[in-house]
C-alpha cells in the first residue's frame, strides 16, 4: 500500500500536523514502508503462536518489597514552613 501526497496531507491535517509541501513525498514514503511492513507482518500465519507478555524469555530482576528508608518525617517537616497532625500546609491554589 503506497499513499499520495493528498492523502499525506489529509492525515497531516487529521493529527493537526504543519509539514512543509517539499517534505510530503518523504512522509509518503515513510508511511508507505510502514503500511508495508504492517501487511507483511499480517500475512505471517500466528494460529500456532502462543501469546506472550514479553518477547524475552526471563524473569524479572526485582527486588524484595521492603522499607529500605527510615521515616524522616519529623526532620523534613522541621523545615516546612507550615505543618499539621504531620502533614505539609500548602496555600490554596484552585478556588
Amino acid at each position: 500500500m503506497s499513499l499520495d501526497a493528498s492523502e499525506v496531507k489529509k492525515i497531516a491535517h487529521l493529527a493537526r500536523l504543519a509539514i512543509s509541501e517539499e517534505d510530503v513525498p518523504e512522509y509518503a514514503r515513510n508511511l508507505s514502508d510502514i503500511l508495508n511492513l504492517v501487511e507483511q507482518m499480517n500475512a505471517v500465519d500466528t494460529s500456532g503462536v502462543t501469546p506472550m507478555a514479553h518477547p524475552l524469555d526471563m524473569n524479572q530482576r526485582l527486588r524484595p518489597d521492603a522499607v529500605s528508608e527510615e521515616n524522616q518525617r519529623e526532620h523534613l517537616q522541621a523545615h516546612a514552613p507550615a505543618t499539621e497532625a504531620g502533614l505539609f500546609l500548602v496555600p490554596k491554589v484552585i478556588e
